[in-house]
């Protein structure tokens, strides 16, 4: 009996060209790039909200949200991991439009934005009870500033 075969590494296939093609309609990024696209940022205080004209160009701050919003619901807080992700999974791609940011950039984000990262989730966190997306717990612990357990209680489960 012969073992199963899998593709040779080096041929070549023919993938989709649109990322959005491999990124489920129901999928927790969606969610979150729906909510950040109509945020203004400048209400909110975050950095870079208005761009300089002079010097190099930042990382739209909507972005680095969305970034920073999977990798807390998906309990990956370094940003040495979060920088990684951005290369390896197809919906943090999807959600950085393929842009890799650097950890030392998303570090910053995160440094520079206390308060309004603070009260934008705050804001999605009501958003969320309001349509009855996603069970509470999630909400919860990504709303606070400790990393949640792995118990049953902060698992994400949609409500019955």
């Amino acid at each position: 009996m012969h073992y199963k075969q899998g593709l040779d590494n080096k041929q070549q296939i023919l993938l989709s060209k649109a990322l959005d093609e491999y990124i489920p309609q129901n999928s927790i990024c969606r969610v979150i790039h729906a909510y950040t696209k109509d945020l203004n940022m400048n209400d909110l205080g975050y950095k870079y909200a208005k761009p300089n004209q002079t010097g190099n160009r930042p990382y739209n701050p909507k972005m680095m949200l969305n970034l920073y919003s999977y990798g807390y619901l998906h309990r990956v807080r370094s940003s040495r991991h979060l920088q990684a992700e951005t290369t390896k999974n197809l919906e943090v791609m999807w959600l950085l439009n393929e842009l890799t940011p650097d950890d030392k950039t998303i570090a910053n984000f995160r440094a520079d934005n206390t308060e309004a990262l603070k009260q934008t989730f705050r804001a999605f966190t009501l958003m969320i009870n309001g349509l009855d997306l996603y069970g509470k717990q999630i909400i919860a612990s990504m709303a606070q500033n400790s990393a949640p357990t792995t118990s049953a209680k902060t698992t994400a489960t949609p409500p019955p």
